[in-house]
């Protein structure tokens, strides 16, 4: 059983809802959780906000964290995953944004970087959010591959 697999029936079980915002990843999380049956009673959707446009009009992220910290950064995961759970009206919702390369990378904030945002709570309530920072080795399809199975088990890891 893949991870999307177990999410799905561990939301189905729970009765919870879930989204996505995703950058770097382009909808693969959404893709991952599409692709198995019966997902549609438990994924509302996803936002794919790669343009800082999207991630500041439509999801929210402040655009202080977008001038000081980036796009790539703990403070715009978090925004990014509230923002979601917030405007889809779901209890969980993971959030992606890193620098999947080739280019793009710095000493800062390398190729293969990471910040992934978590936020839970009921669909009306305040969430509690958390980040995790990953630093995946490997080319651009490989860094994004990874990238979606850690969403995927985060999402799994917070109800499971």
């Amino acid at each position: 059983m893949t991870t999307a697999e177990k999410l799905v029936k561990t939301l189905i079980e729970k009765k919870l809802t879930c989204a996505t915002a995703e950058s770097c990843t382009g909808g693969g999380v959404g893709y991952a959780i599409t692709a198995v049956s019966g997902s549609s009673a438990v994924f509302w959707g996803g936002i794919i906000s790669y343009d800082n446009s999207v991630k500041r009009d439509v999801l929210g992220v402040p655009e202080d964290v977008l001038a000081k910290k980036g796009a790539v950064s703990s403070e715009c995961a978090a925004a990014m995953a509230e923002g979601a759970r917030r405007r889809l009206r779901t209890d969980l919702a993971v959030s992606i944004t890193g620098i999947a390369g080739p280019g793009g990378g710095s000493a800062e904030k390398p190729v293969g970087l990471v910040w992934f945002g978590l936020a839970s709570g009921g669909a009306r309530s305040r969430a509690t959010v958390i980040t995790d920072k990953k630093i995946f080795p490997g080319d651009r399809e490989a860094v994004r591959t990874a990238a979606i199975e850690h969403a995927l088990t985060l999402l799994l890891g917070e109800i499971a």
